[in-house]
């Protein structure tokens, strides 16, 4: 592949729900602008975006992939992204370095659940869309209807820039509405032939055409003077005011294209290469600190590394998009995050699994390069010597579900950590926790799909066998009531003995409560806890009966049994100790006496003052079609949740609630089964609350059957 010009590189992302056309879509324009020599098929397993096993075996888009291809004297970079949300920390990436989003929706099922979330992405990214109604030739297929989805559950402010004449097994073409010409279908490298539009599609024609110039002209106001001066805008106005439109998110036009048909693939690369602006048109990027950086190749480099891919033979893969500057092989790029320089061996183009060596690559192009030892993704690589630019970090959403991975064989323990971070490293919409608290491994991740995935990808490409099990809950305990304690520790061995006696009062904490009543504090400390709570500890001995230098211990026995809580064994929080009282030897005391008197003397008052177990809270707010809010309301109470308003969301309805973890880690596939998987869910920590009675018992049941099993 020869090397382009900033201005021939465009950059484009398939957005959709899953089962839309978009892997179908990208292999007909492959197959057409003769980058492959046939046409692949999802059914029959070699197509060149989805070319991973586990693609093969779903029959469904997991990992976004980069298809770079020649067309027209351009370079086209296009990337294919999965459909499910699960995936969404593929998709993300993908907008992050695109130009443009290609949203399509399948024109038999309309707007669909993945359509309205993919929509609210590039909301937030502020990226440009063109809507490409996918599937005309299917048997329900619907122009009109399908328009009317985009207008009431997407955005008003579209334009139709192509629509297909005919549907279903009668489709002949679309219309062009810019050129006012009607196409068939392509041929593999030749484009169809422009003919006149049918007498019977002129009204149409016409009136998405003054849609057009009306939705244009109300984006810029010479261009709106000039339509009500001449009634019309000439197709120079019209071609630079839809060009500014799009890239202001003030017009999104609509595209058409079919890819069994071949339908609407020269016009919607004509698209792409001709209407839409090129990287350095487009307005500059921001910089963390908030400067403009330039698409310019004369600057000095600045690449962004959007993904990171283990290759089997090729090692870790690293795919960036170049934002300033020219990338040439051999060169030495500095991390302006680690501060590491890192040499760029080899520069790639790809084509789904395909890699074709090339140098250099320009601002505005996307590359890969191979073995950059210190640089992971959301990483900004600058020239060495320059100004070091960073780039703002790709935002994932944070995970929804969990589990627990345990490895099969013994001594496993190792590979499935390092497989599970290279997991995190590829898609880091995962997070693995070495949990200490709940001495198991966590996995979390988007949804049960996604975790699906990632059981396949240790067994499958890590050779590692792991099971998946119920996460533990990491409780806390606390008491509701003072309650004194003591214990006498006393161990005689032939030497000198240990002794010593420890009198506390315990209590529940509380910020601004008054010091305890009859006792007088010498000292108090107060210690923010790691997991989560305070415990604060008054010295309130008179007399001397307890030396001060055996206080630090009787503390750290008092901590070490609140990381080994009495009730279930969780962590302890919220507590008040004081020590008021004991007994010392002048010979056989000492700090082991005193840490083991300060434990015990706390467990025995810790289990007097009615001690309760805590859960962690979760509020859960729900996003659910209105069809099924009545079917998801019902089904809350039976979770513990505590349901806290409902509120209007255009077509959907949004669900907030309070629900305990231990209730939130089985609901993925439960709000998926109620709504058709139409519905979506965020979460996000509240508080710890009381469990119910039953479930405190049970708990302390548990805990006690278990440490006498390991007694």
């Amino acid at each position: 592949m020869r090397v382009y010009e900033t201005q021939h590189i465009r950059n484009a992302v398939l957005l959709g729900h899953a089962g839309c056309g978009k892997t179908s879509l990208a292999e007909a324009i492959l197959f057409f602008a003769g980058a492959t020599t046939r046409r692949g098929s999802i059914q029959e397993r070699n197509t060149i975006s989805d070319y991973h096993e586990i693609e093969h075996e779903r029959g469904t888009s997991v990992f976004a992939s980069l298809l770079t291809f020649e067309w027209n004297g351009h370079k086209l970079n296009l990337l294919d992204t999965p459909g499910y949300d699960d995936f969404i920390g593929q998709v993300l990436p993908a907008m992050r370095v695109a130009d443009l989003g290609l949203l399509l929706v399948n024109l038999q099922s309309g707007v669909e659940v993945g359509t309205e979330l993919l929509w609210k992405y590039t909301e937030q990214e502020r990226l440009p869309v063109a809507f490409v109604l996918s599937k005309p030739d299917g048997e329900q297929a619907n122009f009109e209807r399908t328009l009317a989805h985009i207008q009431q559950r997407l955005t008003s402010s579209i334009a139709v820039l192509h629509y297909p004449v005919g549907e279903g097994a009668h489709v002949q073409g679309i219309v062009d509405v810019l050129s006012q010409r009607l196409y068939g279908p392509d041929m593999p490298g030749t484009p169809a032939q422009p003919q006149p539009v049918p007498q019977s599609e002129q009204e149409r024609l016409q009136r998405f055409r003054e849609q057009l110039m009306e939705a244009v002209a109300v984006a810029d106001e010479q261009l709106m003077e000039a339509y009500f001066a001449k009634g019309e805008l000439s197709p120079e106005e019209l071609r630079r005011g839809l060009r500014h439109a799009i890239l202001q998110r003030a017009v999104f036009p609509v595209l058409c294209a079919g890819a069994e048909t071949a339908i609407g693939l020269a016009r919607l690369l004509h698209f792409l290469t001709d209407i839409f602006p090129a990287p350095t048109e487009l307005p500059p990027i921001h910089t963390t600190d908030g400067k403009p950086l330039r698409c310019d190749s004369s600057e000095p480099a600045v690449a962004f590394v959007y993904r990171t891919l283990s290759e089997p033979s090729l090692g870790d893969m690293s795919f960036m998009r170049v934002y300033s500057g020219t990338l040439r092989a051999g060169m030495e790029l500095v991390n302006a995050q680690t501060g590491a320089t890192e040499r760029l061996p080899q520069l790639f183009t790809v084509l789904g699994k395909k890699r074709t060596e090339v140098t250099p690559i320009v601002a505005g192009d996307l590359a890969a390069t191979v073995k950059l030892r210190n640089t992971h993704t959301n990483n900004t690589l600058h020239e060495k010597g320059a100004v070091a630019y960073t780039l703002p970090l790709i935002e994932f959403p944070p995970p929804r579900v969990r589990v627990a991975v345990l490895p099969v064989k013994k001594g496993d323990e190792e590979k499935v950590g390092s497989a599970l971070h290279q997991l995190q490293e590829e898609d880091p919409s995962y997070r693995v926790e070495h949990a200490q608290e709940l001495r198991q491994i966590i996995l979390h991740g988007q949804g049960e799909l996604h975790l699906a995935v990632a059981r396949w990808l240790l067994l499958h490409r890590f050779r590692v066998e792991a099971e998946f099990v119920e996460p533990r809950i990491p409780y806390r305990e606390t008491i509701q009531k003072p309650a004194k304690g003591y214990y006498k520790h006393k161990k005689q061995t032939g030497g000198a003995g240990q002794y010593a006696e420890v009198h506390l009062l315990v209590e529940p904490y509380t910020n601004g409560m008054p010091d305890p009543a009859g006792l007088t504090v010498r000292s108090k400390e107060e210690h923010d806890l790691p997991w989560g709570g305070k415990l604060v500890f008054l010295n309130c001995i008179v007399g001397g009966v307890i030396d001060t230098r055996f206080m630090p211990a009787i503390l750290k026995g008092i901590m070490e049994k609140m990381q080994d809580g009495p009730l279930t064994g969780s962590y302890v929080r919220d507590i008040r100790v004081s020590v008021f009282d004991g007994k010392m030897h002048p010979v056989d005391s000492n700090e082991a006496a005193f840490k083991i008197a300060g434990m015990m003397a706390f467990k025995h008052a810790f289990l007097e003052a009615d001690p309760r177990v805590l859960e962690p809270i979760y509020e859960v707010t729900i996003t659910v079609p209105d069809e099924f809010v009545g079917a998801v309301i019902s089904d809350l109470p039976s979770r513990r949740a505590v349901i806290l308003g409902v509120e209007s969301d255009g077509h959907y309805q949004r669900i907030r609630a309070h629900m305990p973890l231990a209730e939130l880690d089985k609901y993925s596939a439960a709000l998926r089964s109620l709504t058709q998987g139409r519905a979506t869910y965020m979460q996000r920590f509240i508080e710890y609350v009381p469990v119910p009675p039953h479930i405190q018992q049970k708990l302390v049941e548990e805990h006690r059957t278990h440490v006498a099993e390991e007694a």
